[in-house]
């Protein structure tokens, strides 16, 4: 019975980070990764609140879930001609962008150590929080993973097929070969990236497979940038929602334990903002329609939100994004007056 405009669950820690077995399979959460390289005014949330006055804030648009924007980087072999891979990238961003993917070519075709530094910066400069790989041909296994190391963000691998047979016995673009080298010199480098179970195809599959590729790069730069802010010990009888949390720091979680106090006094604390919980009843009872059976309670709980967004605004922090995984206890109903679970 909450507005749209904020996330809470009353649930298991560890349940907000689960994600489905073929997507884990396949890399879309990588580990250990961290986003120095990326331009953090890519991501949206940055300034969810607007400041009314000495202190205070309110909720002005949530925009609580990364917004991915990708930078298509072409690799090739030095000893390969380069042309091939300018070709076939055209053809790819082509693609991609019939299919309304939000995103940049890279100015830079890799093919030496150098030009992953020019990549880096060019990627940087367009605000670029994800990348695709793509060998327009064999491809510098060396440099491509060192790019993929640097870069920080969620990187998928791809490359390029052959045409036809005239292009393979004319160009020599051997791209799965390379392909393979790479996905050896990422494990040389304990490198973790997206690869699609297909990964070598025509521009038009991989468009494709690269628009599979962003809720999956959303959920890695969500995770590695969110804070989740958890009130009360786990309820008797209820073991599921004592979730370990070593598991969350491992994947650069930012986790705030509270006591059910802390959320009590910033419950109370928010009483006194009667226009804002006015407003935020107000959105409930929209949303709800005909279908509100207990309209009651729909101030109280107004209250309760306000309570959560300013106690996220204020400890935010150097995240970007913020998650509640609020315990329900039996002592809820007595001290709060519902129980929101």
């Amino acid at each position: 019975m909450f507005s749209s405009s904020v996330a809470v669950f009353y649930c298991s820690v560890s349940d907000l980070i689960l994600l489905p077995e073929n997507q884990v399979a396949h890399g879309a959460a990588p580990v250990g990764m961290t986003l120095h390289s990326v331009n953090p005014t890519c991501y949206h949330s940055v300034d969810v609140f607007e400041k009314v006055g000495k202190g205070r804030c309110k909720m002005t648009d949530l925009a609580n879930m990364p917004v991915v924007k990708l930078g298509i980087v072409g690799v090739s072999r030095d000893c390969f001609a380069i042309s091939l891979t300018r070709k076939r990238l055209t053809r790819l961003m082509s693609a991609v962008r019939k299919r309304g993917i939000n995103a940049e070519r890279c100015a830079v075709v890799i093919e030496t150590e150098n030009d992953v530094l020019k990549t880096l910066a060019d990627l940087s400069r367009k605000g670029c929080n994800a990348a695709v790989v793509y060998l327009g041909n064999f491809g510098p296994e060396g440099p491509t993973t060192m790019f993929v190391e640097r870069f920080g963000g969620p990187v998928m691998l791809c490359a390029a097929a052959e045409e036809s047979a005239a292009v393979l016995a004319g160009d020599r673009g051997d791209a799965l070969c390379g392909m393979l080298n790479v996905s050896f010199n990422m494990a040389l480098r304990r490198l973790h990236a997206y690869v699609p179970q297909i990964p070598v195809g025509l521009a038009s599959r991989l468009a494709d497979e690269i628009a599979r590729f962003v809720p999956i790069a959303r959920v890695v730069i969500g995770v590695q940038n969110v804070k989740i802010f958890g009130f009360g010990p786990r309820p008797q009888d209820f073991l599921a929602c004592n979730a370990p949390i070593q598991p969350l720091f491992d994947l650069g979680v930012e986790v705030m334990e509270n006591s059910e106090l802390d959320l009590l006094a910033a419950f109370k604390q928010a009483a006194s903002k009667k226009r804002e919980i006015r407003a935020v009843a107000a959105d409930m009872k929209r949303e709800l329609g005909p279908g509100c059976p207990y309209p009651d309670l729909l101030d109280k709980l107004a209250q309760l939100e306000v309570a959560l967004l300013d106690f996220l605004s204020r400890n935010l922090g150097a995240t970007l994004y913020g998650v509640f995984a609020n315990k329900c206890w039996p002592a809820f109903d007595e001290f709060f007056g519902f129980v929101p679970c």
